[in-house]
């Protein structure tokens, strides 16, 4: 459960720092983009930035998605209890 919910954590931060930088003043002044000479006119493209953004976008669907599934799981495991017999259930 602590690995899913790292997970969660690092798929939400990801596409919150890929929505956000491509539109703010790191995007364009980095080491790359002062070294090869055809990348900021790359950078500066909409087109790419919306790209970027879009990834952003569907990594932080994915986070949102795991954080409830991994929510749902809990709450269903709170409410369902084992047989207070000592048998197991098996799916089969």
């Amino acid at each position: 459960m602590l690995r899913r919910l790292i997970f969660v954590a690092y798929f939400l931060e990801v596409g919150l720092l890929l929505v956000l930088v491509p539109w703010s003043v790191f995007w364009e002044r980095n080491y790359f983009a002062e070294i090869f000479p055809w990348l900021p006119h790359l950078l500066r493209n909409n087109f790419v930035r919306g790209a970027v953004s879009g990834l952003g976008v569907v990594n932080l669907l994915t986070g949102f998605y795991d954080l409830a599934d991994l929510l749902m799981a809990r709450r269903l495991g709170d409410t369902v209890s084992p047989p207070s017999d000592g048998t197991s259930v098996s799916a089969s």
